[in-house]
């Protein structure tokens, strides 16, 4: 097979997307040819657009984004024999080395070595897949069953977010949770808490739209939203006096009875990045619970630590996922009542590479012009 010319979206600058013709060349004994068709929008890809880097890391050669996408196999090399023409995928875009000692452990996601592609980490940068075509390693693409439509292998990602966090936390059945946070990998959290038999899902956003969301789709039992002080608290003391203020009205909240109330937290994922936020859960989590860090914000942050050590509150990280595309896949197609409707998630949808600039101007917003909630944006590249 000979090359392909393709189409491109590439980032040239903060806000600078072009589409461009690239050609791509047969796929290689261990590659698949992937048409992408379906492909969400993140939050570090609206970093990169907007700003031309995400947090300390910049970009250096121009990038095409997207890294949360489904397709079709087109053609497959000489040594792919377990996928065909045809097959729909979930690509799973993170490169490891396969031969260090984490590879070797299963926590490949935190290979120093990791290539992943739209992050500008890695030099020259890993291209992104909001392109017509991508080769890729056929172990890392993994076929769709029939059930599943290519924005669910588009959604695999997030999901997998969510569930390598749940099965970092050591969640118990009948425990409660709470999600700081109720975007996309919020949600996400909240459903794979309910999957694994939590008790109480509370979730929390300055957002009252997105709140009321995650309770009238069956994300969350109970939810708060969060109060935005008329003046922000500027010395430490404040801050923690504010968070201290917001964990407890998130422990005095009712469950669906209106009787109970739900208290503290066994497991708490934050999945905001925001100081506040941070803070909030340390002082929200039950001793000897556990707070998830998901959300990828302030690099330096003040926290009550001492609140977290005396009550032997465990601080996890959580960076992307490992081992988790084919269990995520397995669960959108199992049909559980526990699990939400997902699809729900993705509010607004784009169709083409020519509508990745406005795809992204949506995605940066919390509500669209005509005021509609925006929580997960998708472009559509099918034919």
């Amino acid at each position: 097979m000979s090359g392909t010319e393709i189409k491109a979206s590439v980032l040239h600058g903060a806000k600078d997307l072009r589409v461009e013709v690239r050609q791509l060349p047969a796929p290689a004994a261990d590659e698949v040819q992937v048409a992408v068709q379906a492909t969400g929008l993140c939050g570090s890809d609206l970093h990169y657009f907007r700003h031309f880097r995400n947090g300390p890391i910049e970009v250096r050669e121009p990038i095409t984004l997207g890294h949360e996408s489904a397709g079709v196999v087109v053609a497959v090399g000489s040594a792919s024999p377990t996928l065909q023409v045809g097959d729909r995928v979930a690509l799973e875009v993170g490169l490891p080395c396969e031969n260090c000692e984490l590879c070797r452990e299963g926590r490949y996601n935190i290979c120093r070595g990791m290539s992943f592609r739209s992050s500008a980490k890695a030099y020259p940068h890993s291209q992104g897949t909001l392109q017509e075509r991508i080769n890729h390693p056929a172990r890392w693409c993994h076929k769709l069953p029939d059930t599943l439509t290519l924005e669910h292998g588009a959604i695999v990602e997030p999901l997998a977010v969510a569930m390598h966090a749940r099965n970092r936390s050591g969640l118990k059945s009948g425990s409660t949770v709470l999600v700081l946070g109720a975007g996309a990998v919020g949600l996400l959290c909240a459903a794979a808490s309910k999957v694994a038999g939590a008790k109480h899902v509370v979730i929390a956003d300055i957002l009252e739209d997105r709140v009321k969301f995650a309770i009238d789709n069956g994300f969350a039992d109970a939810g708060l939203t969060v109060p935005i002080p008329a003046v922000r608290p500027e010395t430490v003391e404040d801050k923690l006096t504010y968070a201290q203020n917001v964990a407890e009205g998130l422990k005095n909240l009712k469950a669906k009875d209106g009787q109970e109330i739900i208290g503290e937290s066994a497991v708490t994922f934050e999945c905001t990045g925001v100081e506040s936020c941070m803070q909030t859960a340390i002082y929200a989590t039950q001793p000897g619970g556990k707070i998830l860090i998901i959300g990828m914000g302030m690099s330096v942050q003040t926290l009550p630590i001492m609140a977290a050590s005396v009550k032997e509150v465990d601080l996890v990280g959580v960076f992307r996922y490992a081992n988790m595309y084919r269990e995520a896949i397995d669960l959108l197609a199992s049909g559980n009542p526990l699990l939400p409707d997902v699809r729900k998630l993705v509010t607004h949808r784009f169709q083409g590479l020519d509508h990745v600039p406005e795809a992204f101007d949506t995605a940066a917003k919390v509500k669209d012009d005509k005021g509609d909630l925006v929580i997960k944006v998708m472009v559509d590249m099918a034919d």
